[in-house]
């Protein structure tokens, strides 16, 4: 048995590209735009803060007087490793919901 679909099928696939196009265009445009934000995390009730860039590269991190004990350096190692792991983790959280509203939450994987 055979099936025929209209425009011998040519009209669905040829939306369906433009539709996949457009997919592209705006994930590709909204990963710029993610590159170019930052994301800023604290740690020790703001004695350390981190800042990271769309790409997850660190653009600052201020640290307070206040959280610079000679005697205990492994607390501000701590309070570093805290604020910069939360700031990456923001980065991607926000790259993950915002690629999804334009996937419709498909899983695309190396796309962010």
């Amino acid at each position: 048995m055979k099936v025929r679909l209209p425009n011998n099928g040519g009209g669905n696939m040829n939306q369906m590209l433009k539709q996949a196009q457009k997919m592209q265009e705006d994930m590709q445009n909204l990963q710029a735009d993610l590159e170019q934000r930052e994301f800023t995390a604290t740690s020790g009730g703001g004695l350390v803060e981190v800042t990271v860039d769309g790409k997850h590269l660190i653009k600052s991190i201020k640290i307070s007087p206040d959280a610079v004990d000679p005697d205990d350096s492994e607390m501000l190692e701590d309070l570093v490793t805290v604020a910069v792991n939360e700031a990456i983790s923001n980065a991607i959280k926000t790259s993950e919901e915002e690629m999804g509203a334009i996937t419709g939450g498909l899983n695309l994987p190396g796309m962010f």
